[in-house]
Order: C-alpha cells, then sequence, then structure tokens
C-alpha cells in the first residue's frame, strides 16, 4: 500500500468479507449468530505469514445477551461469553467491544480473567447462535 510506503503508516487494514493480499489487517464481523467468516474469512487465511484478524459486533448488538431472545430454558449470555467465543477461536487476533457503560465494562474485562471457552461452553453459546440466527431470519423473511 502506498501509506505505508510512503512511511504513513507501518500497516494497513480495512473492514471487509473477503481476502485481499494487499492488507496487513481484517476488521469482520462474528459473532455466535454470524458465523460465516469461520468459511468466508478463516479457512482462507494463509498458514504462515498470516495478516491480523480482529472481530467486532461479538454481542450481535446486544441481541446474544437478551434473555427473550434466548432459546426457552437457555441461560442468557453474558457480554463476557460473546467475547470469549470470538478471542477462543484460533484465527482471532482482537476482539473489539463498544462498552457504553460501566457495566458492560465489566463484561469485557471479565472475558479476560476468565480466558478460553471449554468446549461445552463453545456448543451451548453456538446452540444459541444457532437459534438467534434463525429466529433473525424468521422476522425478517416469511
Amino acid at each position: 500500500m502506498r501509506v505505508c510506503r510512503l512511511g504513513v503508516a507501518s500497516s494497513f487494514g480495512v473492514p471487509t468479507e473477503a481476502l485481499d493480499d494487499r492488507f496487513d489487517l481484517f476488521h469482520v464481523r462474528y459473532n455466535a449468530a454470524h458465523r460465516g467468516a469461520e468459511e468466508d474469512i478463516f479457512e482462507k487465511m494463509p498458514d504462515r505469514n498470516r495478516p491480523g484478524l480482529v472481530t467486532y459486533t461479538a454481542t450481535r448488538w446486544g441481541d446474544l445477551v437478551q434473555p427473550k431472545r434466548m432459546p426457552r430454558g437457555e441461560e442468557p449470555l453474558r457480554g463476557a461469553d460473546c467475547y470469549r467465543f470470538d478471542s477462543s477461536h484460533p484465527m482471532v487476533d482482537v476482539c473489539i467491544t463498544g462498552p457504553k457503560n460501566r457495566e458492560e465494562m465489566r463484561e469485557a474485562l471479565a472475558a479476560l480473567d476468565l480466558g478460553p471457552l471449554t468446549e461445552e461452553e463453545r456448543a451451548r453459546i453456538r446452540r444459541i447462535g444457532d437459534h438467534e440466527h434463525a429466529d433473525f431470519k424468521g422476522r425478517f423473511f416469511r
């Protein structure tokens, strides 16, 4: 990229849904309900010298932490669960959070203390994500 060659920046990244080897960093939407990046981006990343990968919308704009949006009988997710879901994927380098208050900031920081998900936790969050994805499609594509 010209900005790097000119010394204006040391690296250059873009938000995208497709890989492009001109960039050092990719910013992709990824969460338990929107996992398309697993096939569209993650599986296509090179094994060596790969660009950085930053995810956003881990809580799906808050939908994944709303009790009323959970499958029947399922405890609601916490923000920390959503951030851990993204951060536990081996291809993800950074998960961006967007806390709007102190409680949401605590949830984001709790993800660091709790660490990676167990397989059981991952399966539960994927199940909830599948429910949310199906519910979303049902609301808009009937």
